[in-house]
């Protein structure tokens, strides 16, 4: 599906001028509004940026939404875990 709208010359040169693509940002400015929104999932989202969970996450924590990503200790709470289970 593709969404079209216009931005003002002066929006589309600053996104430009700071090295953004100003279709790409505003997919992602999108996408991470519904994922705010609770409309789509993490998997989801990552899937429709083409990126990996942690790459996810980046872009996630670029547009100040923390409150659900992972933190350092529950990451290694799961790597532990892991490990126990693969008798590491």
């Amino acid at each position: 599906m593709a969404i079209t709208f216009n931005l003002s010359p002066d929006i589309e040169s600053r996104l430009v001028e700071n090295g953004h693509d100003p279709n790409q940002a505003a997919k992602e400015a999108a996408l991470v509004e519904l994922y705010r929104r609770e409309k789509i999932s993490h998997g989801e989202l990552a899937q429709a940026l083409g990126l990996s969970r942690y790459e996810t996450d980046a872009v996630l924590k670029r547009h100040g939404v923390t409150e659900d990503l992972i933190t350092p200790q529950e990451l290694d709470a799961q790597v532990t875990g892991l490990q126990r289970l693969l008798g590491q």
